[in-house]
């Protein structure tokens, strides 16, 4: 940065990403005679088109979800360092070490975040497959996700001011954060099909997006009021909002609804239609 700026900087990074991304390609390719693995549990034998999927009340759950999940999880990025170094300075421990104690946390915060990538998607498959369904799966562990990121990130300003109870939430929430790019995509596909599951996760992915917009916004604003106790709060609560969104949200009737029983099939979803005229 001191020999280019921030605007040279970035420039040197994308062509560097570019160049990397290219060369990664030129090995993605599927071995011969390859057949995907057949999934555990069929979940949805119709495949939605974007304007079909958007007009459901369960991608709008699911939309509101990432979006309340993305807006949590990037604004606990934005004030990871800067408000537990206060914290901890205020409760006497020196700058430079209250600095670095907080950056720990930040690097643990981003370790834990990639573990909970793998983590989430395992739990998700170990629960569809002891109730012999994905989708319930992936619902439970969206519902199990949200609620106890809701309550991490509650209690997280009452404990930023101890360093080992700091290292802790910042593992949980982050934790939590990456797991919305585990079941996000998968209920995706189990919901609304395979086919045009590129263009429909597009449309979910837009939650990211406008969480990546109000989460800095709102940490920011508060921040600078010196409020930090409150936007926690905010997100927290949203959270758990979020958990009961998801909880309820109905199946199209456009999905077969999976059968609790093992190998038995799928039977035929008789809820009354949630399709928005």
């Amino acid at each position: 940065i001191a020999a280019y700026g921030i605007g040279g900087t970035f420039m040197i990074y994308g062509v560097i990403f570019m160049a990397l991304v290219l060369l990664g390609s030129l090995w993605m390719t599927f071995p011969p005679n390859f057949t995907p693995p057949k999934p555990h549990h069929e979940v949805s034998k119709f495949d939605f088109s974007s304007s079909e999927m958007i007009r459901t009340v369960h991608y709008w759950s699911i939309f509101s979800t990432f979006t309340i999940g993305a807006t949590a999880g990037l604004m606990c990025i934005g004030l990871m360092k800067q408000f537990p170094s206060q914290a901890l300075e205020s409760g006497g421990m020196p700058g430079l070490a209250a600095d670095a104690a907080a950056g720990t946390a930040m690097v643990i915060f981003a370790i834990f975040n990639a573990i909970g990538r793998i983590g989430w998607g395992k739990i998700s498959d170990i629960i569809g497959h002891a109730v012999n369904c994905d989708h319930h799966g992936r619902k439970k562990s969206l519902i199990m996700m949200a609620a106890s990121q809701g309550l991490f990130i509650i209690v997280f300003p009452y404990v930023a001011g101890i360093e080992h109870a700091l290292y802790l939430f910042a593992a949980l929430i982050g934790f939590n954060f990456g797991g919305n790019f585990a079941l996000f995509p998968a209920i995706t596909t189990d919901t609304f099909g395979h086919k045009f599951f590129g263009q429909n996760y597009g449309y979910v992915f837009l939650g990211y997006g406008v969480g990546g917009i109000i989460g800095p916004m709102l940490g920011g604003y508060l921040g600078d009021m010196n409020n930090f106790m409150l936007a926690f709060i905010i997100t927290g609560v949203m959270n758990l909002v979020a958990a009961v969104i998801i909880s309820t949200a109905k199946i199209p009737t456009k999905v077969e609804e999976c059968d609790s029983t093992v190998d038995a099939p799928a039977v035929t979803s008789t809820l009354n239609p949630v399709v928005l005229k």
